[in-house]
C-alpha cells in the first residue's frame, strides 16, 4: 500500500460506565477519580473522568486498523491531555500523516476530540510502516 502525507483515518467511540471500570480491571488503575463516584465530586473536575489512556488507546486504534493500518508498528507515542473525558462523552480520534521517511517510518499528528469538537488529546505519533501484511 502506498502512503502519503496528508493521509488520515479516524474512529470514534461513546465512552461508557463500563469502558472504564473493564479498564481500570485490566489496567490495574483504580484512581477513584476514575471509579468512585463520591471521591470524584470533590476533584477538580466535580465529577469521574475518563483514564487518559484508555483515550489514548482510540490513537492505537487507529494507526492499527485503519491508517496506517495492520501491520503497523507503534513506536512512540507524545500526548498532551487538554481536557478531561467523562462517562458518556463521545471521542474522535485522527491520525494524519505528516511526514514519511526513507526507512519506512511516518510520523503522524495524533488529535482526540470530543462531541463538542473540543480537543481533548494533541500528539504525534512515530510508527513503522507496514509492509504488505
Amino acid at each position: 500500500m502506498k502512503f502519503e502525507i496528508g493521509q488520515s483515518a479516524s474512529f470514534s467511540k461513546t465512552i461508557t460506565e463500563t469502558d472504564i471500570v473493564n479498564f481500570a480491571g485490566i489496567s490495574g488503575d483504580f484512581n477513584p477519580v476514575h471509579i468512585n463516584d463520591i471521591a470524584a465530586a470533590s476533584s477538580r473536575f466535580g465529577k469521574r473522568i475518563c483514564h487518559g489512556a484508555l483515550v489514548n488507546s482510540f490513537i492505537s486504534t487507529v494507526l492499527g486498523m485503519y491508517m496506517p493500518g495492520p501491520g503497523t508498528i507503534y513506536m512512540s507515542q507524545e500526548s498532551k491531555f487538554i481536557k478531561p473525558v467523562y462517562v458518556n462523552d463521545t471521542v474522535t480520534a485522527i491520525c494524519e500523516i505528516i511526514s514519511i521517511s526513507d526507512k519506512g517510518r511516518a510520523e503522524i499528528s495524533t488529535t482526540v476530540t470530543n462531541q463538542n469538537n473540543e480537543i481533548v488529546v494533541q500528539g504525534k505519533a512515530l510508527v513503522l510502516l507496514p509492509l504488505d501484511v
